[in-house]
């Protein structure tokens, strides 16, 4: 059941993402905007999107997603074949911004360079 379930996440992402171009609302294009994951219910009733936004305000963005949800409701039931098609939440997705971050913040650590080690030649065999 949990293949289906991904394989049916997978599906729905895809589909979000390609529809996400022909939206006209100019919340929306306003930035670059990725669905990076879809949480399908296993009734398929309910399903959680998760985007992010490069270069735009990720509060309009949602907003304008959340007005779109009718019509890319109604697109996703014509592009994946699902016996139901599911309630569309979208939840912003921080995680690329935080990543981002991290790398920055990694390659400002400054790291100072290994003192070579000394050999005691005062071994004795």
């Amino acid at each position: 059941m949990a293949a289906r379930i991904d394989k049916i996440n997978e599906e729905v992402r895809d589909a979000l993402s390609s529809l996400l171009r022909q939206v006209k609302d100019p919340r929306i294009s306003s930035g670059l905007v990725s669905i990076t994951r879809a949480d399908v219910t296993p009734d398929l009733k309910l399903a959680n999107i998760y985007f992010s936004v490069l270069g735009g305000d990720t509060a309009a963005v949602q907003k304008g997603l959340k007005s779109a949800s009718g019509w890319l409701r109604r697109e996703l039931a014509r592009k994946v074949l699902l016996r139901n098609t599911p309630e569309l939440t979208f939840v912003a997705d921080d995680s690329i911004q935080r990543g981002t971050h991290i790398l920055e913040l990694l390659r400002g650590v400054e790291i100072p360079p290994e003192e070579p080690e000394t050999v005691d030649e005062t071994d004795e065999n």
